[in-house]
């Protein structure tokens, strides 16, 4: 039985002939086929011939968390919180809604961090740094205190109450920086006193290479409990969370664990939609402007390449959704007994938004990044949902 990890090194999107070793972990993408004017990111590669055929059914392995799925996951030197494992909720209608608000700091965001700073771990750093004004700074704040990390985090001078309680308990050294200043500041920590990068360091986002492999576990859990998803629809700002929710699917179906991939479905704010523009222009990523919205956990003037990908690679498409429609979305789940921050209810927004005449077949999966809120999805649909706010560049 193998319970640690595959992974021998990490691989360039830009082109996938070209990898690099695992350690160092890149936190600025693919140094060979990136450029001041576009952004690759890496993936981490994995020796899928040692892949047991249980799996899915894990036997032998922790039963929840995400050191269940440890072979297809980073090495995970990091000890967890209990992040993963969280219920799919039916709200009717073959519609599910897959609660991330049951991570330990109420995020999706944990399940990127348990892998980030297991990173930080493996190569000794001293602490992380982080920018963020939301979720993300929150739960990596909690998982360097949990691995005796220093952190900083990088952000607003105003930030949202829940968020500033959580850092404050956690011991981190919190700056507010203006946006424009972060980024140079983060790099900055990292040259000069070897805190490890958790978040974004490039203009169109590439993230770290380890942490969208943590939302690969999102689709594992979803195929526990559901044979075969026919789409997936996913609250989207950068991309990181709907690049590793298809992922994780891709894998399975490579192992033979799902006879398709679901279609992925990205759900962009109107007001903005870098993911949508980019692939109606064909491009790997552009840049919007971004108009006023409340879903601004989502609200990115940029998209990643993961997200193209993802899209592409699934058949699926990029939606855009107005607060409107996010707001009745958000009101169908409270109807439901489960109350989402707007970001969250984009999922549902953009399922209940697609034309009648769009096939899908089989369930429906939808995910979110939003504060102590569960996703969005319908029929037959899964969704998942987090706390969660996000800044410019951060990680949506």
């Amino acid at each position: 039985m193998t319970t640690i990890s595959l992974a021998p090194c990490q691989r360039s999107l830009g082109d996938p002939d070209i990898s690099y070793p695992l350690w160092p972990p890149l936190t600025r993408g693919c140094p060979r086929t990136s450029s001041d004017a576009m952004s690759y990111p890496l993936e981490i590669d994995y020796d899928y011939t040692r892949v047991t055929s249980d799996f899915i059914t894990g036997q032998g392995r922790p039963r929840s968390g995400l050191d269940r799925w440890a072979p297809l996951l980073p090495p995970l030197a990091a000890p967890g919180l209990g992040e993963g494992g969280t219920p799919l909720i039916a709200i009717g209608d073959g519609v599910y809604v897959k609660d991330e608000s049951r991570n330990p700091t109420w995020s999706h965001k944990d399940r990127l961090n348990r892998c980030t700073v297991s990173a930080a771990v493996a190569i000794g750093a001293p602490g992380i740094v982080v920018a963020s004004s939301g979720n993300h700074g929150a739960s990596a704040a909690a998982y360097a205190a949990r691995a005796g990390l220093r952190c900083v985090v990088l952000g607003s001078s105003e930030l949202p109450p829940a968020v500033a309680s959580f850092l404050s308990a956690y011991g981190a050294v919190v700056l507010p920086v203006g946006t424009a200043h972060r980024w140079p500041l983060t790099e900055r920590i990292a040259e000069e006193f070897g805190f490890h990068p958790v978040s974004n360091l490039t203009p169109f986002h590439t993230g770290h290479a380890f942490g969208a492999e943590g939302y690969k576990t999102i689709a594992y859990e979803i195929a526990v409990d559901i044979v075969d998803p026919g789409a997936v629809f996913v609250p989207t700002g950068y991309g990181e969370l709907l690049f590793g929710i298809w992922r994780g699917f891709t894998e399975l179906h490579r192992l033979g664990r799902l006879s398709r991939v679901p279609r992925l479905f990205s759900c962009e704010p109107a007001a903005g939609g870098p993911l949508t523009a980019a692939l109606r222009q064909g491009l790997p990523a552009t840049e919007v402007e971004v108009a006023d919205t409340e879903a601004y956990g989502i609200a990115c003037p940029v998209n990643s390449y993961r997200g193209v990908r993802a899209i592409t690679g699934s058949g699926g498409r990029a939606l855009t959704v107005d607060d409107g429609a996010m707001h009745r979305a958000q009101a169908e789940l409270a109807g439901q007994g489960l109350w989402v921050e707007l970001s969250s209810a984009a999922g549902l927004a953009g399922l209940r938004t697609l034309p009648d005449d769009e096939p899908i077949e089989g369930p429906v999966v939808s995910s979110s990044p939003s504060p102590r809120a569960p996703s969005r999805s319908t029929r037959s649909t899964t969704s998942t949902s987090s706390p969660a706010t996000a800044t410019t560049r951060a990680s949506c």
